[in-house]
């Protein structure tokens, strides 16, 4: 190529072509400086080191992760000079690195989807309390994932579990995560729950769960969300926006069904506590009902205690009223018509006379 007359068009089509074939992406690392959007589409910034500043431009789609001045990122981009003779790194992903611009980018991202209203409490659902059919989104050959399955089958089993395997962290995880829940939520029959674990990592490793089309692919799914990720202490956009958080991946099968044996340990409880009551309250209500039943037969004996006194005066009259009590008293009985001529029967205790009215006369 020695000699050879280049037109400026050419020269700047071969120099692109050289570094596409030598340089199809490079990764660089650099903070941010100069970062403006234009026409609420394109970005550019300018990414310096101490000895060197290059300027890099993308699509505002493109970014995965908001940005300002100050933070440090790492690039994946294809190295291109443009007709205007500027050399530019043509942006294909960045993320930022470093614990201080992780955290920036993780504030900035978060405030942003907060002033939409994304973490509201108002948008999240409830689990069923023992789902039939789960899908699971992670990386199938993490010990998160086997200690996921372990708990579930130690706790209930029997579970219908759909796993999407994916890449839990790099540059491509987002995208894959976002496409196997896309699938899930394709489904003509829609699994109950949607989770997504991995285990601890450090504030790089889990920076994919703050990524914003993932983010807001978990705010738009159709089926209620799990998300368990990283440890306790950890926390990601990804946990903010779901419907429930769980702490670890284990944490996530604690949460996600109950534990059988906790369950038949509660209902034996129950049951015995249930027994205990009931026999309680049928030996108060046998001791009531003795009581009653004491009073009653008390109320009865006290009006059988009166009647027979009763009885007794009447028997005293009677006794007193009785014609043979009255003979044996000197008295006589008297039968028979009282007026002149007629026939009278006088009867004594001892004889029967019969006599003839001679006379009647008014007292």
């Amino acid at each position: 190529m020695e000699n050879v007359l280049l037109s400026v068009s050419d020269f700047v089509a071969l120099t692109n072509q050289t570094l596409e074939y030598a340089f199809p992406t490079v990764q660089v690392e650099g903070e941010v400086a100069e970062f403006r959007i234009s026409q609420g589409k394109w970005v550019s910034f300018k990414l310096k080191d101490d000895g060197a500043v290059v300027n890099c431009f993308t699509a505002l789609a493109q970014m995965r992760t908001p940005l300002e001045d100050g933070m440090r990122v790492v690039v994946i981009a294809a190295p291109r000079l443009n007709p205007k003779g500027y050399f530019n790194l043509n942006i294909r992903a960045v993320k930022p690195v470093g614990e201080g611009s992780i955290k920036k980018g993780f504030e900035l991202l978060k405030s942003k989807l907060e002033k939409e209203g994304l973490f509201a409490l108002e948008r999240k659902r409830l689990l069923p309390r023992v789902p039939k059919h789960v899908a699971v989104i992670t990386s199938t050959e993490s010990a998160a994932y086997a200690d996921f399955v372990k708990i579930i089958n130690e706790r209930w089993g029997g579970m219908n579990i759909e796993v999407a395997h994916t890449q839990v962290q790099g540059i491509p995880a987002p995208d894959q995560i976002i496409r196997a829940i896309r699938y899930f939520n394709s489904l003509e029959v829609l699994p109950q729950v949607l989770v997504i674990i991995r285990g601890g990592g450090s504030a790089e490793d889990l920076s994919t769960f703050n990524d914003e089309p993932l983010v807001r692919a978990i705010a738009e799914s159709r089926i209620p969300t799990l998300i368990g990720v990283g440890h306790e202490v950890d926390h990601t956009l990804a946990d903010m926006i779901s419907d429930v958080r769980a702490a670890t991946p284990t944490n996530a099968a604690q949460i996600l069904v109950p534990d059988k044996q906790e369950i038949i340990r509660s209902a034996r409880a129950q049951a015995n506590s249930v027994g205990y009551l009931l026999t309680q309250a049928i030996d108060s209500y046998s001791e009531r009902t003795k009581d009653n039943l004491n009073a009653a037969f008390s109320r009865i004996q006290e009006k059988l205690d009166g009647t027979f006194e009763q009885l007794g005066i009447l028997r005293v009259v009677v006794s007193q009223l009785n014609p043979e009590n009255v003979l044996k008293r000197g008295y006589a009985l008297l039968r028979g018509e009282q007026k002149i001529g007629a026939t009278l029967e006088i009867e004594t205790m001892k004889h029967i006379i019969t006599t003839e009215v001679q006379d009647v006369r008014q007292k």
